[in-house]
């Protein structure tokens, strides 16, 4: 007799606690609404522990998830509108966190170490809008890549919707990528090559689309202009009703929302390179070339960023549909422990380096690595530097 198997209907596991993801611009607020409840200055840190803290514990303590949704299921995954409407109350959600945060600095004094707290979390918040505006900005949508300038707007990188897409998903583990950090290099080198280079590649890009489309470079058609103008207006609003005393708060939050998604560029592709072929151009992007994490609760707070693979091979999909690549090199556990990580350079090069190096199967055309140090880094590996 044949045993008749019935299909069971695939059952995203995830799907209830994305719509949690609901609760992370609550980190902005969290700390004021428990500082005005309770006048103690010490609850404006607690935020600050939840994501540096609790969120690396977490991940170690609940672990990894390496299940894919099943190839049948992905057109009706990827078209739920669920998981698009939850990406997409991210975006006032944040707005109001940002709007929050500001009014609370400028209404009540704090000492020195509070306002520190809350520019963090306030700035652990922004970096969350870029992560929602990364998702956003890759889909084919008019509705969403608006989302998407909207959501990147409070802390004036609304230049990333053009040089990520653009820019970064072309050169990724290259030397020509100012977003793909190198063996050898610390996180603060890497902010200042980073920083000034992605915007200077994103105003090249979109000054070069303008020319193309017979247009000034400051056209309103521009995005860095249409975005950088949502910036203004925003913190032009905030200063006439706050006053001029929150600018040194914006800008102070904002750099450190910015710097997270500097942390993030930084783990993402470290020290990997892709091959130049004899044509000169560079190999297509695989999975090798991108850093992963399966751990769960970074992933739910980041939306499957840490799939980072997936995301590089096919950027239009959304993140409930990413999957895990065995072939993928893995983290040793999820973004958040990485970054504090990273602030740490010798930690960080003690624990990569070597992982790096095991990674690539030890062969130095595969290491992007720093110029100045490349004999060096490569010596102290006992690898020879190609020639």
């Amino acid at each position: 007799m044949n045993a008749i198997v019935e299909s069971v209907p695939y059952r995203d596991r995830k799907r209830a606690t994305w719509l949690l993801s609901m609760a992370v611009p609550l980190l902005a607020a969290a700390g004021p609404l428990l500082y005005l409840a309770s006048a103690e200055v010490w609850t404006l840190w607690l935020p600050v522990l939840l994501v540096y803290i609790g969120l690396p514990i977490a991940d170690l303590v609940v672990g990894e998830d390496r299940s894919n949704p099943p190839d049948a299921v992905m057109p009706e995954l990827d078209a739920d509108p669920y998981y698009r409407v939850i990406a997409w109350m991210m975006v006032p959600l944040l707005w109001i966190a940002f709007v929050f945060a500001a009014w609370f600095v400028a209404r009540h004094a704090l000492p020195w170490h509070g306002m520190l707290a809350v520019t963090i979390a306030t700035g652990v918040v922004g970096g969350f809008c870029i992560n929602i505006g990364h998702e956003l900005g890759h889909k084919r949508g008019a509705f969403e890549r608006w989302l998407a300038k909207l959501v990147l707007a409070p802390t004036w990188y609304g230049h990333f919707h053009v040089e990520h897409n653009r820019g970064h998903h072309r050169d990724v583990a290259t030397p020509d990528d100012p977003a793909s950090s190198r063996l050898g290099e610390s996180i603060y080198a890497f902010l200042l090559r980073e920083m000034p280079g992605a915007l200077r590649r994103a105003w090249r890009l979109e000054r070069e689309r303008m020319q193309s489309l017979g247009r000034s470079r400051f056209s309103l058609h521009n995005d860095i202009v249409q975005t950088t103008l949502i910036s203004l207006a925003l913190w032009a609003v905030l200063i006439a009703w706050l006053g001029v005393g929150v600018l040194p708060f914006l800008i102070a939050a904002s750099f450190w929302a910015n710097f997270q998604l500097t942390s993030a560029n930084y783990i993402e592709h470290y020290g990997i390179a892709r091959q130049r072929l004899p044509n000169g151009r560079y190999e297509p992007c695989r999975p090798e070339h991108s850093w992963n994490s399966n751990h769960l609760v970074s992933n739910w707070a980041l939306f499957h960023l840490q799939r980072h693979s997936d995301h590089h091979a096919n950027a239009t999909r959304r993140y409930q549909c990413l999957r895990h690549f065995d072939e993928a090199p893995q983290l040793p556990t999820g973004y958040f422990g990485m970054f504090l990580l990273s602030y740490v350079p010798a930690l960080w090069f003690r624990v990569m380096d070597p992982r790096l190096v095991a990674m690539v199967n030890r062969d130095p055309a595969r290491i992007n690595a720093q110029p100045s140090q490349r004999q060096r880094l490569f010596a102290r590996h006992g690898l020879v530097a190609p020639p």
